[in-house]
């Protein structure tokens, strides 16, 4: 990618914040372009302070920020920067955030909850947001919670690819690991031609949070077993609905889920668990004591690098969705 700036002069250019420097860095290269000179601060009361080291007057802006934890820190950098954008006449904001914060808290499951994901939507806006570029959104009607458009991105493509250039779909079945990721499920059916099974969590009516009885609709035995998902958190219901499987005489089973929050024990239940492989992108950084064995990397840069320059071009981003592109199984190396 090289030609980064249009007929009516309107340029490109690439800022990032402080929370994944390594992803940042690897967009950049792939777009051929340097990230702006950026001053950080972070004072003693823990506020935040930011000021771009070169004018901004008149460019198309691509605002890059991994919402890993601490997340609200790392959610007000991007905002902030935002706001100077605007301010300093950036001609148009993009927000670039592979991981949307809050994507959890989408809808009202009781009385007086919020809906965080719509407020996040309200703050990019009135921050000055025109644009929002994700992956893999938690819950695909969080497009409609922002004002402008939103480019929601599969990292499909990078998994499925992966998955089939390193075993054998003849025997393999894709898994749901509980009901609301069947649709999830039913895509990589669709991509790779593969059965699907379901684990269906029972839960145990006496005692809060606690699954009684995994139960398994489909038929795993001697198969490859493949558990996909959006996220892996906590590896708690991913490594249970491993263990299910194994119970009913899966042979090797693997994981795919786009983004690694690996928060709180899940590293160590993923090493104890019956997983052979983990398969997640960089959407967000990976501490160095996560980095297990099992665990393999795949690029997410070439797809967002792609997707800015679709976006700066005013060319389609619908064929992200659809096309496998070279960069489809590009690794980073542990």
């Amino acid at each position: 990618m090289s030609d980064l700036t249009r007929k009516d002069d309107k340029h490109l250019m690439f800022f990032a914040g402080r929370s994944h420097p390594v992803l940042a860095g690897e967009i950049a290269r792939i777009l051929g372009c340097d990230i702006v000179p950026t001053r950080f601060e972070t004072y003693a009361n823990s506020e935040i302070y930011v000021r771009f080291e070169q004018s901004v007057r008149g460019c198309d802006a691509f605002v890059f920020q991994a919402h890993t934890a601490p997340v609200n820190d790392w959610l007000i950098e991007q905002l902030i920067m935002v706001d100077a954008l605007r301010r300093a006449s950036a001609k148009r904001v993009t927000v670039v955030c592979p991981f949307y914060p809050y994507a959890r808290q989408d809808k009202k499951h009781a009385g007086r909850e919020p809906i965080s994901a719509r407020l996040v939507a309200d703050l990019f806006s009135t921050a000055g947001a025109d644009r929002i570029i994700s992956i893999d959104l938690h819950a695909s009607q969080i497009q409609g919670f922002f004002s402008g458009p939103v480019d929601h991105l599969y990292a499909l493509p990078i998994l499925s690819d992966y998955v089939e250039t390193h075993y054998d779909l003849d025997n393999l079945v894709i898994v749901s690991p509980d009901a609301g990721r069947v649709k999830t499920a039913d895509m990589w059916s669709d991509r790779l031609g593969c059965p699907i099974a379901i684990i269906h969590k029972r839960r145990d009516p006496d005692i809060a949070n606690t699954v009684a009885v995994h139960e398994v609709v489909g038929q795993v035995e001697n198969k490859t077993c493949l558990l996909v998902d959006d996220m892996i958190d906590t590896g708690g219901t991913i490594c249970l609905a491993a263990e299910a499987l194994k119970l009913k005489g899966a042979g090797r089973i693997i994981a795919a889920a786009t983004h690694p929050v690996l928060s709180k024990k899940a590293v160590g239940r993923l090493q104890d668990s019956p997983f052979d492989e983990v398969i997640v992108t960089n959407t967000l950084p990976i501490r160095k004591e996560a980095m297990i064995d099992k665990l393999k990397v795949l690029s997410i840069a070439p797809m967002l690098a792609e997707a800015i320059e679709a976006v700066f071009k005013e060319e389609s981003v619908a064929e992200l969705l659809s096309e496998k592109h070279k960069w489809a199984t590009r690794l980073i190396e542990a």
